[in-house]
């Protein structure tokens, strides 16, 4: 008797356990909501219930019936951003209630290793400073962050395995940095919580983060599960669509602000236009599956990196891809990091200036979607030129009315019709001219009496020190096809 009434309080708990809601590990304590927008809550129960959700913030009650499949999704108005605490309560007849969530803005940092790479730090990868981000760290209560595990699946996943983490000197270490001095610069500008989802993977590709319709249409990536494994005997890292799988879809549900995005080192020798065509249809992906519109995307230029040649090109290329990738989608802005390496760190594919970067895609966000409209964050660009006899003169845009330095500005090559760059001499020039100043670049090299064509730090490794008005650097150009 005794052995029965025990299966039978185990049968009541497991019929138990199914009734009551489950969430998806992302909703959950300590977690930040979109401020001010109809955020999507989900999760699963026993297929016909009703479940209702409550808030501490609000009466109104938000409920949906759960399909057959399972599951079910509610959305509820979100307050204005502050650091009260709230609560959520999912209740199908018995109540789960989660706490100590913030409303405020939420981002989700993806891309592979340099957005992965910690406050702490990668073995032998050091980040700078980074004693005083943690002393710092005090000050960045508002700031969380949740890691999704970086897993590869062949079918999409609804789940994983993580939980958000309030910043505090005890955790900011393991925060990504590029996403901590993001949420950090947000954060303490506006006064308000910020959350970051940190969705990637180290060594991945573009490739790695598309759907199999999408490569299936558009690449010739294998989908199946023996191609994937054989295709050009690739490290794991470099697989396609296995990390979108495992790694980015579970989020997909969640209400964001916008997206910021790191990579491209692993997708340095692609061909052409495939990289910025590739990284187009992703951000189209990515913006179709979250069903927020066109959401922001910013993201970040590759560093220099000598690549096995500091004399190749084909790190430039990469870069250029990305200047072109940023012309191409809509609601797009491109972070340069020409000037963000040390002359030592020729071989370091993570270079430790991350606070830059972070706070470069801060100054973005800022200026472009908090009203924040003084801030400079664009990095001038390649405009026009014009050929004077032996000299060359550069325009740029974005420069907030400056090109700096005044004289001895580094990086520039010019060629004459053989196509061998030489070194060249570049300062400020002006000169009056039909009613106004015409303010650009003189660039000359004794070697070329006929240029033809500059580039400016198309090199793998080609470090310049042209900076514009907001103190940010001249993206890498050249005005040849070649």
């Amino acid at each position: 008797m005794k052995k029965i009434l025990t299966i039978l309080a185990l049968a009541a708990l497991s019929t138990s356990t199914q009734a009551k809601v489950r969430l998806p590990h992302i909703i959950g304590d300590n977690m930040v909501l979109q401020q001010q927008t109809d955020a999507r809550l989900w999760g699963w129960a026993k297929p016909g219930k009703t479940v209702k959700v409550t808030t501490s913030w609000s009466d109104e009650v938000a409920q949906a019936k759960v399909g057959k499949d399972g599951k079910w999704l509610v959305k509820v108005k979100t307050p204005k951003a502050s650091y009260e605490p709230l609560s959520v309560t999912f209740d199908d007849g018995e109540a789960l209630t989660i706490n100590n969530v913030l409303a405020g803005e939420v981002w989700v940092c993806a891309g592979q290793s340099n957005m992965e790479m910690p406050v702490k730090g990668f073995g032998m990868c050091p980040v700078e400073g980074y004693n005083h981000h943690v002393v710092d760290a005090i000050h960045s209560k508002g700031v969380r962050s949740v890691k999704i595990p970086s897993i590869m699946r062949l079918k999409p996943q609804e789940d994983a395995q993580c939980e958000w983490r309030q910043c505090s000197p005890k955790t900011v270490g393991d925060f990504s940095a590029t996403g901590y001095f993001f949420a950090r610069m947000v954060s303490r500008t506006l006064d308000i919580p910020v959350g970051i989802i940190e969705a990637n993977k180290g060594g991945s590709r573009v490739e790695s983060w598309l759907t199999k319709e999408n490569l299936e249409k558009y690449t010739n990536e294998p989908t199946d599960s023996m191609g994937i494994v054989n295709f050009k005997k690739e490290w794991d890292y470099h697989r396609a669509m296995l990390w979108g799988n495992g790694t980015f879809n579970p989020i997909l549900n969640y209400t964001v602000k916008g997206i910021l995005f790191y990579q491209g080192c692993s997708n340095v020798g692609d061909p052409g236009d495939q990289y910025s065509q590739r990284l187009k249809l992703l951000v189209e992906q990515w913006r179709q599956q979250f069903g927020l519109g066109e959401i922001p995307f910013y993201f970040v230029q590759i560093a220099p990196y000598e690549s096995g040649d500091p004399n190749g090109d084909w790190n430039a290329r990469l870069q250029e891809q990305q200047f072109k990738a940023m012309q191409i989608i809509p609601n797009s802005s491109l972070v340069c990091t020409n000037d963000l390496v040390y002359p030592y760190e020729t071989t370091q594919i993570h270079p430790s200036q991350k606070q830059p970067v972070g706070e470069r895609l801060a100054f973005t966000a800022l200026n472009r979607d908090y009203g924040m409209e003084t801030i400079q964050y664009k990095s001038s660009a390649y405009k026009d030129m014009t050929i004077k006899g032996d000299s060359v003169l550069i325009h740029t845009q974005d420069n907030y009315w400056c090109d700096a330095p005044f004289e001895q500005m580094q990086g520039f090559e010019v060629a004459g019709e053989d196509r061998v760059f030489h070194p060249a001499t570049a300062r400020h020039f002006w000169q009056p001219g039909g009613g106004y100043w015409d303010e650009a670049i003189l660039i000359r090299c004794d070697a070329v009496k006929k240029p033809v064509a500059v580039r400016y730090c198309f090199k793998n490794w080609q470090l310049g020190n042209v900076k514009n008005g907001g103190n940010l650097p001249l993206f890498p150009f050249r005005t040849d096809n070649w």
